[in-house]
C-alpha cells in the first residue's frame, strides 16, 4: 500500500530477464495466453511477465528494442502526442553481465554490452527527481505499470491494482522503492502473468513483453 493504493511488485531477484518484441517481418506475439504457448517447455521456469513498451497496431514496438542483442527497432526521438512523447521518455536495458539500467532516450548509447532494452514513455524519475510535467495527483487515472532500477542496478517491476495517476506512481518509486530512476511502460492495457498465483491478466491485445524467469 502507498498513499491508500495498493501496487503488486515483481522483483526479479537474480533470474533472467528477456524481451519478446517482434521485428518488421516477424509475427508479434499478442497476448498473455499466446506467450506461455510461444515458449514450449521454458513457460514451466517463468516467475513473471508483463507488457513492456508502447507499440504500433500491429504490436510492433514504435522504439527501441532489443532483445538478445538484436536489434528490432532502432531508438525513436521524435516528438508528437500521447505519453510517449511526453518528454523526456526513456530506455529500459539489460546488459550482458546482468545489470539493468532506466536511462533518458537523449541520452542512450548503443553498445554491443546491451542485451535487450525497451523504449516507452515517459520517464517518472529521473536522477531522483519527479518528471517535470506531472501533477501531484492528476485526474488521467489508469491501472499502470512501470520499472524503475536502483543504485545497485537491479530491476523492479510494478503494477498498479488500480487507476492511479502517473504522480502517484513516479513517487511510489521514489519514496517507496527508493529507485532513483523508474520508466512508465504502459497503462489501461497493463498485464501480468504471475504463475505462482494463478493470474494472467485479460486485456486488449499487447505489444512487446518482459519475461523474467526463476534463478536457478
Amino acid at each position: 500500500m502507498f498513499e491508500e493504493s495498493r501496487f503488486t511488485v515483481c522483483d526479479p531477484a537474480g533470474g533472467t530477464i528477456e524481451l519478446v518484441a517482434a521485428g518488421p517481418s516477424e509475427q508479434p506475439v499478442r497476448r498473455l495466453a499466446e506467450l506461455e504457448a510461444s515458449l514450449g517447455p521454458r513457460a514451466r521456469g517463468v516467475a513473471f511477465a508483463m507488457n513492456a513498451g508502447m507499440y504500433d497496431e500491429g504490436g510492433r514496438p514504435i522504439g527501441l528494442a532489443i532483445a538478445d542483442g538484436v536489434q528490432k527497432h532502432p531508438i525513436n526521438r521524435r516528438k508528437g502526442g500521447g505519453n510517449f512523447h511526453l518528454m523526456p521518455n526513456g530506455v529500459f536495458q539489460v546488459f550482458n553481465d546482468g545489470r539493468s539500467a532506466v536511462v533518458a532516450s537523449d541520452q542512450w548509447t548503443p553498445s554491443p554490452a546491451i542485451r535487450l532494452a525497451t523504449q516507452s514513455g515517459p520517464m517518472l524519475v529521473i536522477h531522483g527527481k519527479l518528471h517535470p510535467a506531472f501533477d501531484a495527483d492528476g485526474t488521467s487515472r489508469y491501472v499502470r505499470n512501470a520499472v524503475g532500477v536502483g543504485a545497485d542496478g537491479r530491476a523492479i517491476f510494478v503494477i498498479s491494482d488500480g487507476p492511479v495517476s502517473f504522480g502517484k506512481l513516479a513517487r511510489f518509486f521514489r519514496d517507496d522503492l527508493k529507485t532513483p530512476n523508474a520508466l512508465f511502460l504502459d497503462g489501461a492495457v497493463s498485464a501480468l502473468w504471475d504463475p505462482a498465483v494463478g493470474r494472467r491478466d485479460l486485456t486488449k491485445p499487447l505489444g512487446p513483453m518482459i519475461v523474467v524467469y526463476k534463478a536457478t
